[in-house]
């Protein structure tokens, strides 16, 4: 006699994922963060001093800190493009979160009375807010005038967050296409052990903390909704999934022309950084492993996808779970 188990109803799936962001919503009311309360910012140990051997970039997590040209480079200057470096990945991210929270608004207008995700993605949106207020208090206390992101985007800003009503699919991956890359390069560094500055170690505590529940609702928001799309649906969004990761995987990873600029950095260093060497390539398909568990979990991967996630490099294994550490050793090239 063998016993099957039936697959769970269009209205079971609806419930199941009501309780999920339920509990997600009530993580966010007992366990959550206020940068100015959090963080004592006005402490002695927090102080940004000359010469703090703290910013120099680690090796892990920054492929810049622990690439040969860095790390011939004399103290002083070590330090100088660390705190460049490290307040311009800050204002990015805080652009970025701007952008979030244009959307995630746009999204809670149309949602109904008692609509589970109304709530989970308010909630969503104070925590952002505080990080935006988190990261610009990063920056103004490091003291260097970072542009952010590239000019490019700056000027696609105002026009994402209408995704957030018209294409809220579209929208959620690139959530994740911007919240993964900085998720993985953050646990990285913290893995690793390296000292950091105190402030960029409260910040990324903080940061990786509640990104944990950001990026899960993401993830359970495309596995709910994609298999509802129509046929051509998601089809259209299957091809469309790499594409998005790899070009804001760029806009968030890369630093600006600025920063090679002012730093009179080689155009050769660029290349091994971003992506031409082995190494600099696995580290880019490590930072989507787990998007590509999503997309072939939700059925996003057929034969021409696939064939778009190796044109941008993004292809290879998939995580076995969520913030699975990479395997693969990866090291800078000489």
């Amino acid at each position: 006699m063998s016993l099957s188990i039936a697959a769970p109803t269009e209205e079971q799936s609806g419930d199941n994922y009501a309780e999920s962001l339920k509990a997600l919503s009530e993580g966010s009311v007992h366990k959550h963060f206020d940068p100015y309360v959090d963080i004592d910012w006005d402490s002695p140990e927090f102080a940004v001093t000359p010469n703090d051997r703290r910013w120099i970039l680690p090796e892990h997590g920054d492929p810049l800190g622990a690439h040969p040209w860095y790390q011939a480079l004399p103290i002083e200057k070590k330090i100088e493009i660390g705190m460049w470096r490290q307040a311009n990945v800050a204002k990015v991210g805080l652009q970025f979160e701007t952008v979030l929270i244009g959307g995630l608004m746009q999204h809670v207008f149309k949602q109904p009375n008692g609509s589970a995700e109304f709530r989970y993605c308010t909630h969503e949106v104070i925590e952002e807010c505080n990080h935006t207020l988190m990261f610009q208090e990063m920056v103004n206390r490091i003291g260097v005038d970072v542009p952010g992101a590239r000019p490019g985007i700056k000027w696609l800003a105002p026009i994402v967050p209408i995704a957030g009503t018209i294409l809220p699919e579209i929208f959620f991956v690139g959530i994740l296409a911007g919240e993964e890359p900085i998720d993985h390069i953050q646990k990285a560094i913290l893995r690793s052990g390296e000292e950091i500055h105190p402030i960029m170690a409260g910040v990324m505590r903080i940061h990786v903390a509640e990104e944990a529940r950001h990026i899960s609702f993401a993830h359970q928001f495309l596995s709910h909704h994609v298999p509802q799309m129509s046929t051509v649906g998601r089809f259209g969004l299957s091809l469309a999934f790499p594409v998005i990761m790899r070009v804001l995987c760029d806009s968030i990873a890369v630093p600006p022309p600025s920063f090679w600029k002012t730093f009179d950095i080689p155009a050769s260093v660029k290349k091994d950084l971003f992506w031409d060497t082995p190494s600099s390539r696995q580290t880019l398909q490590d930072y989507f492993a787990d998007v590509r568990m999503l997309a072939e979990d939700i059925g996003l991967m057929n034969p021409v996808s696939r064939a778009i996630w190796k044109i941008c490099k993004i292809d290879g294994r998939p995580s076995r779970y969520r913030s699975e550490p990479s395997r693969v050793p990866v090291r800078a090239s000489a």
